[in-house]
Parts: C-alpha cells; structure tokens; sequence
C-alpha cells in the first residue's frame, strides 16, 4: 500500500467490498437478503472479497450486512406481497373455520334428526301401548255390560252434535239416535 497505508487501503476496500455485494445480492431476490440465506449470503461476499483483498495485504474475516435498504418500488413490492401472503393465510383460516362449522352444524342436524326421530319412535310406541290398554279396558267393559257400553256411546255422541245454543237437526222421531232421550229407562 505505500504511504497511503489504511487511509489508501478503506477506499479501495470499500469499493471491492461494494462489488462483491452488489454482484451476489443482484443473483437473489430481496426475499433472501431478508431470511436465514443472509448468512449463506455474507460468506460468500467474504469469500469472494478476500480474493481481491489479498493484493492489498488485508485479509477479510468477516462481513455482515447491517441493514438491507430497498429502493421505494422495492419496498413497496415485498411490502405488497407481505400482505397478500397474510391475507391468503387469513382467507385459508377464515375457510378452515368454516369448514369446522360446517362440521360442526352438519352434526347438530345429525343429532337433531336422530333425537327426534328417537323421541317420535318411543312416543308412537307409547301411545300404541295406551291405545291397547284403552281398547282392552273398554273390550273387558263392552263384555261385561253391553247395554252401558250402549249408554255411554250415546251420551257422547249427545255430547259431541249437541254443541252449542243453535244445533239443529232434521231426524225422523223413531231414529235410534235418541233413544235413550225418549225413555227415563234406558231403551224401549
């Protein structure tokens, strides 16, 4: 180096420096400046910048990227592409959600339709086994007094078409629907 010594030396260190960076920065995208590649990145511009260092009798032991300043485009880029990886992550959890809902309500139909189809099974067969016992109370009834079976019959249907203040009916006087009306002792 001469007289100059390191005063001489910075600058054209510098300058070797800013060669081999821009030379392996410019292969990769600023993607990689950014992630674990950076270190892979700073030896190989160590590696390359000690060849040319080694004329000037100065050997380079490391070097470190202190920041990675973008131009504005660029920085308006990976910001841009920053955020549309997180609104794609944001739209494939929004859809994992919804699909876990969809689940979710898929099986509270399930369950629904099940319980209620349960419920309608055993309340059928309930009111089937009520019905029978109805049946065999008023069979034993039936079979005991058929003249009261009669009776009560007729009293419901009484009951039933005699609804109200204006019923009226057209009926022949020896129908046998009033028979129990026409005699204070049950039928003639």
């Amino acid at each position: 180096m001469g007289a100059s010594s390191i005063a001489g030396a910075a600058p054209r260190l510098e300058r070797i420096l800013n060669a081999e960076l821009r030379e392996v920065l410019g292969k990769v995208n600023s993607g990689a400046v950014l992630s674990a590649d950076r270190v892979g990145l700073m030896n190989q511009i160590r590696d390359q910048a000690r060849i040319q260092a080694a004329g000037l009798g100065v050997e380079i032991v490391d070097v470190r990227i202190k920041s990675a300043d973008l131009p504005q485009q660029n920085l308006e880029a990976t910001f841009e592409r920053m955020r549309a990886e997180r609104q794609r992550l944001a739209a494939d959890e929004i859809a994992r959600g919804n699909e876990a809902a969809q689940r979710l309500r898929a099986f509270a139909d399930r369950t629904v339709v099940e319980t209620t189809s349960e419920a309608s099974k055993n309340a059928n067969i309930i009111r089937g086994e009520a019905d029978a016992r109805r049946n065999a109370i008023l069979a034993d009834a039936l079979g005991r007094d058929p003249e009261f079976f009669a009776f009560l019959r007729s009293l419901e249907a009484y009951e039933k078409s005699l609804v109200g203040g204006t019923t009226s009916f057209v009926l022949s006087p020896d129908s046998q629907f009033f028979d129990y009306l026409k005699s204070d002792k049950g039928r003639p």
